[in-house]
């Protein structure tokens, strides 16, 4: 089994072998390595700046629905090669290929599509100001530095690259050294959809190549999807040089069940916010609050549906759960397990699995204090906590450092909205979780983020505005 690009690094329009270290991919199931890559350099890193700087200006000057015209032919690729993009992408990820056909390029291609047509829409604004008058002008950034997370690398790579491109950016790409198949593919579609060189480039590697790219001269804009500590670097770095910055990083999100929502729909988001990709999503609903007259129904019911998930090998259609991404990070999902029955919460069902699998586990009877309830574990472990009052459980869903995303499941309507008005969170789903289609905004408040992804607000984060004055008459100067 290989999925050997034709080589490493893309920059200036062509593939392009790295001379850094070796980088090898492995098929999360198996383990067996389906491709070897080498790092960039920083002298790489630097090459891939350059073009991407020497590019950018020809491609602003262009008129937006020119570079729409790219975009769409890219959305219209990835859709004709939907089977092996989604083939490469759990060869990647390990992602079940069931998920891998709806919700990873398809994604992708919804975001090139969906920009490539709210682009030429974009105006400035006219201002009068008696004989005099004001204008305003949208404009690109520059070089913008994008750095992807390895649970969805192609996704997140054209969630980055649409909006990026559209405002007529050049990007320079480092996905994760975990996942950094997708990437090459689609700077590959890019270029066939007619993208100039040095547009979108590729460069591979871990921290030390991401914190060559983001500490670039050239660069003007550093977009990163990642952990909270990532972050945390990255922006710091990214200070040093005034530089634009959206971070999408990670979560510890409540999701609120009231004793009147349906138990199935409840049950199902539950299962959708924790297990969906082996529970490797950011915006996970982990904590799940449901009020005590449901409570016991609830866990009943979670842990019969749970029984029947089908877990397995990824390339068949049938599996519903595959493999977490490595053995290191398995292994940390297993630690926090334990953690969480050491501290006196309750196995429901799952448990620390062996080898490259970790069952969906549920842990009950837990407090808010414990650290299955407190820190992000980006696997599939669900804490479930009662709560009575719904002013109860809004402050305890608060009480975290985090704010990326929340849910609350209930038929009152009116409660819905006051809750969701009431939660510290970027993202809130009323009985319903996970859904990011790419016309709505997706980020976060707190340390979970900023900026934002998707829809016409990420136009914010990847243009800036011009303003100007323009005198009509003679200079009025005391002087």
């Amino acid at each position: 089994m290989s999925a050997q690009p034709a080589a490493s690094l893309w920059i200036d329009g062509a593939p392009t072998e790295g001379q850094g270290a070796v980088l090898a991919v492995r098929y999360p199931y198996t383990g067996e390595v389906i491709a070897t890559l080498l790092e960039a350099t920083p002298a790489q890193v630097a090459q891939a700046c350059a073009a991407a700087a020497a590019a950018q200006p020809a491609w602003a000057a262009l008129r937006p629905v020119d570079r729409a015209r790219v975009l769409s032919r890219a959305a219209a690729i990835i859709r004709d090669r939907a089977e092996d993009l989604a083939r490469l992408e759990t060869l990647d990820t390990g992602k079940p290929i069931q998920e891998t056909r709806v919700a990873d390029w398809p994604s992708g291609a919804d975001a090139l599509e969906y920009f490539a047509g709210l682009g030429p829409t974009l105006t400035g604004q006219m201002i009068p100001l008696g004989d005099d008058w004001a204008y305003t002008r949208r404009e690109a950034l520059g070089v913008v530095a994008a750095i992807g997370a390895w649970n969805y690398p192609s996704q997140i790579a054209c969630w980055k690259a649409a909006p990026a491109l559209i405002m007529g950016n050049a990007v320079v790409f480092k996905p994760s050294e975990e996942t950094p198949l997708g990437a090459l593919q689609l700077a590959a579609i890019l270029a066939e959809a007619g993208l100039p060189p040095g547009l979108f480039n590729v460069v591979q590697g871990g921290g030390a190549v991401g914190a060559a790219l983001v500490g670039d001269a050239r660069v003007a804009k550093v977009s990163l999807t990642g952990s909270v500590p990532t972050g945390r670097r990255v922006y710091a770095a990214a200070a040093e040089g005034m530089r634009h910055v959206t971070m999408e990083l990670g979560g510890k999100s409540p999701l609120i069940v009231f004793d009147d929502a349906s138990l199935d729909d409840a049950v199902g988001a539950a299962m959708l916010g924790n297990f969906y990709s082996s529970g490797q999503v950011c915006s996970n609903g982990t904590r799940v609050f449901v009020q005590r007259g449901l409570h016991d129904a609830f866990l009943a019911r979670l842990a019969e549906r749970v029984s029947t998930i089908v877990s397995g090998d990824p390339l068949d259609e049938r599996t519903q759960f595959g493999p977490i991404v490595s053995p290191a990070q398995a292994g940390r999902i297993r630690a926090a397990i334990a953690a969480g029955q050491a501290e006196g919460a309750r196995l429901v069902c799952g448990g620390p699995g062996q080898g490259a699998f970790v069952p969906p586990t549920v842990l009950a009877d837990a407090t808010d204090a414990m650290t299955v309830a407190t820190d992000e574990i980006f696997g599939p472990v669900m804490t479930v906590l009662a709560f009575d009052t719904e002013a109860e459980a809004i402050a305890r869903a608060n009480a975290t450092i985090y704010g990326l995303a929340a849910g609350v499941f209930t038929r009152d309507l009116a409660r819905a909205h006051r809750v969701v008005a009431a939660l510290q969170a970027g993202t809130c789903w009323i009985n319903a979780y996970n859904l990011t289609p790419v016309e709505m905004p997706f980020g976060a408040t707190k340390m979970s983020g900023l900026g934002r992804e998707n829809s016409a607000a990420a136009i914010e984060a990847y243009s800036q505005v011009k303003t100007v004055y323009v005198g009509m008459g003679a200079v009025d100067a005391p002087y």
